[in-house]
Parts: C-alpha cells; structure tokens; sequence
C-alpha cells in the first residue's frame, strides 16, 4: 500500500483571545455553543467503554482538567506524545474532555468516560508524512478504536493507502472521522476517501464556515470559535476549523457507540448520518447536517 505524501496539520483559523476572555464566570459549568448545538447536555451517555483515538500532535499528558484519565499513547514521529504545540490536546478536549473542568471553566467535551488513545502522527511543529499517519492507523485499527478521529489533512486527490485503511477499520467495527479541511475548495485527503467520513465546520448560526472545504462531505459540526484544552500553561484557548469540528463528530459517535454495542463500524457511520439535524444547505457543503448526540 503506497503511503500519501507529506501530510500537513488543520490548524484553522487562531483567534486573538486571551486567555479568560471566553470564560466569564457567568459561564462557569454551562456547556460551550457546540456542544448545545449537538445536543450533548442532555445525552446520558458518557463514552465509557468506547475506545477514542485521535491522531494528531500528541497530548499534554499533565492537563489539570484530566487528572485522573488513563491515556493509551504512542509517537510515530520520533517525538514524545506530550504535545508542544496545542492541536491535539484542543481536538482531545473536545472529544472526550471533562464533564466539569473546574476553574470557572464551560464545559467542552463530549465523551467524558471514554478510554482515549493519543497517537503522535504530527510533530510538534504540525508535520508529518503519509507513512506515520497510516502507521498510527493501523494502530488503532488493530488496538479496535471504535472511533478513530484525525484533524489533519492535505489537499491531495483521493489516496488508495487511505481508502484501504478506512475499509481496514469499518471491517473490524472502527469508524475514521476526518476534517474536510479549510480552504473554502474540493474536500483533500484522507476525507476524501470513501470510506472516512468527512467533517465539514459550522458557525454558531449554523451557516457552513467560510473557509470550510466542499465536495465530498457525510456530516457538518461546530467549528467556529471552539473553546478547548490547550497544553499548560494556558490551559485553554478558542480556536477554528473542520479540525474543531472532526472531534464533535467523534464524540458523538463515543456517545452512539456506548448506547448501542450493534453500532459498530459502518453501522456506526449510518446511524450518525441518520440522526444528524437537516439543514438549508447542499450536500457538498454539510452532507447530512449537524450532528447529533444520543
């Protein structure tokens, strides 16, 4: 299987907030937009039991707001997994973050009890190759992540090492959720791949972000102004991207994985598909719309 070229990060797009300015106390303990938006709240699944892998820059292993959490982590990159950059432990955040994070702090992420698994495809500085990416794929693949999730991408036509891998994971009850990218053209790889199901980025009015790719896209989700984990000693930061969005959909997907042990795979891929909001706008924009917890 011939791996894809030089795969490079999602960042999205930074904001200019400091730290605090997203966490009134008025806030404390209310959940972030996205999260509303997805109805996360009112679910009463946690992901426990589920496997969650995100592929990315690692985690900050000693973030305050996981104390506790057991991390399953592995680099395929030559560096540690503590994430000196950010991304990854933002994408973690969202996905299986605390349900209280203390401090004054929203509530930002979705499967709280899932057991998560860091694989360390990006470096630090947000690179990699196609090589290490299928590599931490196959890893979760074989370790069966019910949900596999990868805020990362190129803007690549569709790679077959990526199709196969997909299909590797949806005959062995994984699902790979992947952002559609973000600049605002034809969705890149590996979500463009059949069988990784592509994440487009929402705004809080749940409009498509404008800088959000198109084309081949199964699912929308909160993008805009996502309020996270970030390595200490910020401890949290509000960022955009399809890179945001990817880990609502895994979240959710921890959630419909845990309320049904037959929603494995593609059966898990469906259900999602199924149960997303419709929204006024074409399919290659949010496919199937806002995705929706349990």
């Amino acid at each position: 299987m011939r791996a894809a070229s030089t795969i490079a990060r999602d960042l999205g797009v930074e904001l200019d907030l400091e730290e605090g300015e997203e966490n009134l106390e008025e806030d404390a303990f209310r959940p972030t937009w996205g999260l509303k938006r997805c109805k996360v709240p009112q679910s009463s699944w946690s992901g426990a039991g589920i496997k969650v892998a995100v592929l990315d820059t690692g985690m900050d292993l000693g973030h305050p707001d996981f104390e506790g959490r057991e991390f399953v982590t592995r680099s395929f990159v030559g560096e540690p997994v503590q994430d000196i950059n950010g991304h990854g432990t933002h994408c973690i955040g969202t996905a299986c973050g605390p349900q209280a994070p203390g401090e004054n702090t929203q509530r930002y992420g979705i499967a709280y009890e899932a057991q998560v698994f860091v694989g360390k495809v990006l470096t630090n500085s947000g690179s990699s190759t196609g090589a290490g990416v299928l590599a931490g794929l196959n890893w979760a693949i074989a370790n069966r992540c019910e949900v596999i999730s990868m805020s990362l991408g190129s803007q690549s036509p569709v790679q077959a090492a990526y199709t196969h891998a997909g299909e590797a994971a949806l005959r062995n009850g994984c699902l790979v959720i992947a952002a559609a990218g973000n600049s605002a053209t034809n969705t890149g790889a590996p979500a463009n791949s059949p069988t990784v199901m592509s994440v487009a980025s929402l705004d809080p009015n749940l409009k498509p972000s404008s800088f959000s790719n198109h084309g081949k896209i199964e699912i929308a989700a909160p993008g805009r102004d996502i309020l996270s984990s970030w390595p200490r000693p910020t401890r949290h930061k509000t960022i955009s991207g399809t890179s945001m969005a990817t880990p609502h959909v895994a979240g959710c997907a921890a959630l419909w994985a845990e309320s049904d042990s037959s929603l494995r795979g593609r059966k898990l891929w469906e259900q999602l598909v199924a149960s997303a909001r419709r929204l006024q706008f074409a399919d290659s924009r949010v496919g199937a719309g806002l995705v929706q917890a349990p």
